[in-house]
């Protein structure tokens, strides 16, 4: 039996998704460039797609650009911004939290001359972050603010409706990015509600295949392309559309928006049967802020190594992971950032739920890790 607990770290491609994938790769095949029959049905997939993913967003379909993935569309909106609106201003702000693919776009800038400042999430909130600390290093010459809206790591659901307000009334001029990876098809929100100019999506977050994503930039945001060559998407994202994927991602969207509203209380429910469970075995401890996603949970085990852990429970047939799937075994700079003890971050393991997550498999990850924390120590 397989138990998969690693929802964050990708999702299992939906039937759905598939079988849209599967049509227009077999059936219906042609380049959306082309100018006869199957590339106008090409064409016309992408644009029944791009539909499907706006409404689930909530925003216009100009509004949307497919990219490769949440990489891609980070990069995307980080770079192609910052790079060609420099003139006015070259103080960047994101927090301490992101992902790499924001970290390292930020990185990049300030080698170019930007200044990037780094938000911690506070030790007296729990680990939680509050809005004041990124609306108060807004100033004047602040041209982009980048914010996660869910920590793929711990769960931790960050302000963003309050630190976009804040920065709107600091500086309205000062435009922001919100990676919503972790959020979207999970979370309920809008685009348009939340006013942010760029938010980041990943297909293989919300059961699509990987290798497509979504960028969403607001109308009238001028962003300068990354890449260029056939003018696709008005030149701002180019090359020939994967068609294949951009449908599977509209399908997966549309399944995410017609389950989302009953799945937040079931994955809640999901979320206080595990963390009883957990309390009941005395060396686990829980590094999720409180008023995380209930979806994903960051516990440590202590005394026993991530690696080890991991091990002993696929040996049982549970999958989880020991933090982002990007960081390649290396230290959580999440749980570094939250101020914890190497002891904890060493033996951190992250449990995320997907929509087919039932209770018997928690109680058997729960088991098998009871197992692992009673006999592993022994074999050490």
């Amino acid at each position: 039996m397989t138990i998969y607990l690693d929802n964050s770290a990708t999702t299992k491609v939906c039937p759905q998704a598939a079988q849209a994938a599967m049509d227009a790769m077999t059936v219906r095949y042609g380049n959306p460039s082309s100018l006869h029959r199957l590339g106008m049905e090409a064409e016309n997939l992408v644009t029944a797609a791009k539909k499907q993913l706006a409404g689930a967003l909530g925003c216009a379909p100009e509004e949307l650009l497919f990219t490769s993935g949440a990489t891609e569309s980070n990069n995307l909106a980080i770079l192609g911004y910052c790079r060609s609106n420099h003139r006015s201003g070259k103080r960047i702000i994101t927090s301490a939290v992101e992902h790499p693919s924001v970290l390292e776009p930020f990185r990049a800038l300030e080698k170019e001359g930007f200044e990037t400042v780094y938000i911690s999430p506070r030790e007296d909130l729990g680990g939680n972050f509050a809005p004041e600390d990124f609306v108060d290093a807004v100033d004047q010459n602040t041209p982009f603010v980048s914010v996660m809206m869910v920590n793929s790591e711990t769960g931790c659901r960050l302000p963003v409706e309050e630190i976009i307000k804040g920065v709107r009334r600091k500086n309205p001029k000062t435009k922001i990015h919100i990676d919503a990876v972790q959020a979207f098809g999970k979370l309920s929100f809008s685009a348009k509600k939340l006013d942010a100019d760029f938010i980041s999506l990943s297909g293989h977050k919300i059961y699509a295949p990987k290798g497509i994503g979504a960028l969403y930039v607001k109308k009238g945001v001028r962003l300068s392309p990354l890449l260029f060559g056939g003018g696709q998407q008005n030149g701002l994202r180019v090359g020939t559309e994967p068609v294949p994927l951009i449908i599977a991602l509209g399908a997966a969207a549309e399944l995410c928006r017609a389950e989302q509203k009953a799945l937040l209380p079931r994955y809640e429910e999901l979320n206080r049967f595990l963390l009883e469970e957990l309390s009941l075995i005395p060396d686990v401890t829980v590094n999720s802020p409180e008023g995380s996603v209930p979806y994903i949970v960051n516990v440590s085990v202590k005394g026993i190594r991530s690696e080890i852990m991991l091990h002993f429970l696929e040996q049982g047939g549970i999958f989880v992971s020991s933090g982002s799937a990007c960081s390649k075994g290396a230290k959580s700079h999440v749980l570094t950032a939250m101020g914890l003890p190497d002891s904890r971050i060493d033996s951190a393991i992250r449990i995320s739920f997907s929509h087919e997550t039932t209770k018997e498999e928690l109680t058997a990850f729960v088991s098998r890790l009871r197992e692992g924390a009673e006999t592993l120590l022994k074999v050490k």
